[in-house]
């Protein structure tokens, strides 16, 4: 049997052009199935201007913050939260880049690696994710890593997204305790 091995670390400027790459190779379908205005999507040089800033912003004054998620070593995805209030709370976003690592299971085990680097790295209360409706990966991602259901809503979950129906899920910091005995 293939054992996979899950780690994630803080984005590093080589992760730069991978997540670039993510962005503006994939296929609109694939785009549109999370939400994405199309018309919004930024240019080559947008990503990495906007990328190399937050690489550069020291932690407290981040509007966007980036983990990466490596499978074998590989980086495969990434996880980023912004809206970020810390001390209080922020909003995460979940990205597999390759269509053989989704679906797979590996999402579950890459996001909780990645918790503790949102709820310790800025004192977090609560984290919020919001993910597209129709968009059942990161749904059920979110369930099996113990976030609460909150409700459905209608909204522009973010600045590269149209308005849209979403699940609004939270993991409170008191329930990331208890779930992963941080």
């Amino acid at each position: 049997m293939n054992t996979l091995h899950l780690s994630v670390r803080e984005i590093q400027a080589s992760d730069i052009p991978l997540i670039t790459h993510y962005w503006l190779t994939a296929e609109p379908d694939f785009l549109l199935g999370m939400g994405v205005d199309l018309d919004k999507m930024p240019q080559e040089h947008e990503w990495h201007t906007m990328l190399t800033e937050q690489l550069a912003t020291p932690h407290p004054h981040k509007m966007s913050w980036c983990i990466v998620w490596l499978i074998n070593g590989v980086p495969a995805g990434h996880s980023n939260i912004n809206k970020i209030i810390p001390g209080e709370e922020a909003y995460m976003h979940l990205h597999l880049w390759h269509t053989t690592t989704r679906q797979q299971g590996t999402g579950v085990g890459l996001v909780r690696l990645t918790l503790p680097y949102f709820f310790d790295t800025y004192g977090l209360q609560r984290l919020y994710c919001q993910p597209y409706v129709h968009n059942a990966a990161p749904n059920s991602t979110l369930r099996k890593v113990g976030f609460e259901f909150v409700r459905q809503e209608i909204t522009t979950p973010g600045w590269l997204n149209f308005e849209q129906p979403v699940n609004l899920w939270v993991m409170t910091r008191e329930r990331f305790l208890q779930l992963y005995d941080a």
